[in-house]
């Protein structure tokens, strides 16, 4: 008796054929997990955007960046351009995450907790990170914080970044060299000159936005070499509480663009989406701005009091 089974040539037909539907399927299932990674760094900008609005609705102006790279934050030194840290540090009580900032403290605003604010800075995350690019881990760092804090190779980073405005580089010269300096009352205070909204030592509030909430950005996604990823580079070589530093803030000179290989960006925004990078406005929105934005458009909303009351395009 012959036993019904199936020849060798319609096996292979019917493995072709799975092979042809899992083909067609699989970039359709890559797709729909980008989507989902980008709402969900597309939800961190909302909530750091809405941190923002808190932190001005509290103390009355919107969190500074921070006074240079070498400082990172300090739960002591409360707000404002007395506060060392930049801006994510600064709203850690808005983020829920109250704990954490005052884990840096240790009762004494002139004299800083090295170890504890090191280890603050060893802290990954998670809404700090966009999912499309990394882990929420701790990363190698090349330029540690290290004025208030002990060196390390070690940080956790951050995917976000302050909108500084219209510049190429970012230029903290007059911010304090100490914590004497700062609480020196006739210390003599040296605003960053751009007109971006969160910059070193400033204390910017909402009615100085005079181009409007909506048409101002608040913060976006940084740009990233997709090379440096894992590693330590030039604008990514220090943490994620570091004062103004291009890793924390970026400007507007630049038009953003998407992560790519071999390509140092300088100090822009951008992220490893396809097509668009994710800014926050003054209001809380959260827009996809086209890589192929008009860089004077980019410019326009980058400002907050130029007179070019642009709408988001």
């Amino acid at each position: 008796m012959r036993r019904p089974a199936f020849t060798l040539v319609e096996l292979l037909v019917v493995i072709a054929i799975i092979g042809m539907l899992v083909g067609l399927l699989l970039p359709a299932v890559q797709q729909a997990r980008e989507a989902a990674r980008q709402m969900q760094c597309g939800n961190n900008m909302k909530q750091m955007g809405i941190a923002c609005l808190n932190h001005e609705s509290t103390v009355q102006y919107l969190p500074s960046a921070g006074w240079m790279g070498g400082w990172a934050g300090d739960g002591d030194r409360g707000f404002g351009r007395m506060q060392p840290g930049g801006w994510l540090f600064s709203i850690l009580p808005f983020m829920e995450q109250s704990t954490l900032f005052q884990y840096s403290s240790n009762g004494n605003m002139s004299s800083p907790d090295k170890a504890k604010i090191t280890e603050t800075n060893q802290t990954p995350l998670k809404f700090y990170y966009c999912p499309s690019r990394r882990a929420a881990k701790v990363y190698p760092a090349g330029n540690p914080p290290t004025k208030n804090a002990n060196s390390t190779d070690h940080l956790a980073k951050s995917d976000y970044a302050c909108n500084f405005g219209y510049t190429e580089a970012v230029n903290t010269s007059g911010c304090p060299g100490s914590y004497a300096d700062a609480d020196n009352v006739n210390y003599n205070w040296v605003i960053q000159k751009y007109d971006g909204v969160m910059l070193s030592c400033s204390e910017i509030t909402l009615g100085e936005i005079r181009d409007g909430s909506s048409n101002t950005y608040l913060c976006g996604e940084k740009y990233r070499n997709v090379d440096y990823y894992e590693l330590s580079c030039c604008c990514d070589d220090s943490g994620q509480f570091s004062g103004a530093d291009p890793d924390t803030g970026r400007g507007t000179a630049w038009r953003p663009t998407q992560d790519r290989s071999g390509f140092q960006y300088r100090q822009a925004f951008g992220a490893p989406h396809t097509g668009v990078v994710g800014m926050t406005m003054c209001d809380g929105s959260v827009h996809h701005i086209s890589y192929s934005i008009d860089p004077q458009v980019h410019r326009y909303l980058g400002s907050r009091a130029d007179g070019e009351s642009v709408q988001v395009p």
